[in-house]
């Protein structure tokens, strides 16, 4: 049975583990909904379809000319992030009257790995770092791919008819993606895109009330679809940065549609775990007098259909 973080922490009887688990549902837009589907091994084989087999209308007396369908034999690894948080034993002793110190170092370590996933779930490659994982901007291809327009395509722009445009091409981007739904599915953007989008719906008057998703956030929310940024690394750069270029305009930037699964029949994107996130209270270190706490997370990327996702690009902050 596939769980995302979310029902985790629920379930989690381990206190310190449990709020580690409530972290990082606070902190990501992705690990708060997509499911992880636990996995035995390291790598996980499956089947993604190619082409379908033949079919006709017949005759009476006349046979079918048999055909099957085909497959592309994939595998999806597992990687292993995370990190140790230590704390000094002078410091836990004498600054913990207000904060327990070591409680707030786990906090920030568990956002570090929380902005360290999110980045990889768009912009990983692995030839780039071999230990990651390649993310959705490097898996989607052909079709999946979407171009705002040749030199990229403003949001507001001059009128509303540009306005109109824009949102014709999201409509385009969530076609591209079938199956997506309130329940199951999410749009990401930078911040400064969707409050450039929010800006553009008061325009044509479309409602901006921020509604509760499918994990009780509120955020706005286009034909039902949540309305999510995408976050930042961890140095503070917006995960979908302005920095792309298309065409002669090297300032444009990404929308992604997702839509999550929990198995490989939901034809979506499923995490892989093996074990979940696990946090060890490693106590006192015998090298140095400070305490530590490990935290990490043996994850992966199943990406089971070649339409579970869909990138619109060259979108203008404009």
């Amino acid at each position: 049975m596939a769980l995302n973080l979310t029902e985790a922490a629920k379930l989690s009887t381990d206190t310190l583990a449990k709020g580690v688990l409530e972290t990082f549902t606070q902190v990501s837009p992705i690990l708060d909904r997509i499911p992880l589907m636990n996995i035995d091994g390291n790598a996980y084989a499956y089947n993604e379809e190619a082409t379908l087999p033949g079919v006709a209308f017949r005759g009476v007396n006349e046979s079918y000319t048999e055909s099957t369908g085909t497959f592309n034999q994939k595998s999806e690894r597992l990687v292993i992030l995370g990190g140790d948080a230590d704390v000094d034993r002078f410091i836990q002793q004498t600054r913990s009257n207000v904060n327990d110190q070591r409680a707030e170092q786990t906090t920030l370590k568990v956002k570090a790995i929380s902005y360290k996933y999110q980045e990889t779930f768009f912009n990983g490659d692995s030839t780039v770092d071999t230990k990651s994982f390649d993310g959705l901007k490097k898996r989607l291809t052909g079709k999946q791919v979407i171009d705002a327009a040749t030199n990229g395509m403003p949001i507001l722009g001059d009128s509303n008819a540009d306005i109109h445009r824009f949102f014709d091409k999201l409509d385009e981007l969530l076609g591209a993606v079938p199956g997506i739904n309130p329940t199951n599915g999410a749009i990401y953007a930078s911040a400064a895109i969707i409050r450039k989008i929010g800006s553009a719906m008061r325009h044509i008057s479309y409602d901006t009330t921020l509604q509760q998703d499918i994990v009780g956030k509120r955020a706005m929310q286009w034909n039902g679809i949540p309305l999510l940024e995408a976050g930042q690394t961890t140095d503070g750069k917006e995960i979908l940065d302005n920095n792309e270029t298309q065409g002669t305009n090297s300032t444009t930037t990404s929308i992604y549609a997702v839509k999550f699964g929990s198995s490989e029949g939901d034809q979506g994107v499923t995490g892989l775990t093996n074990g979940g996130v696990q946090v060890e209270d490693l106590g006192q270190l015998q090298e140095k007098p400070a305490y530590r706490t490990r935290i990490e997370f043996y994850c992966g990327l199943g990406v089971f259909s070649g339409k579970a996702a869909a990138r619109l690009k060259g979108v203008i902050n404009g």
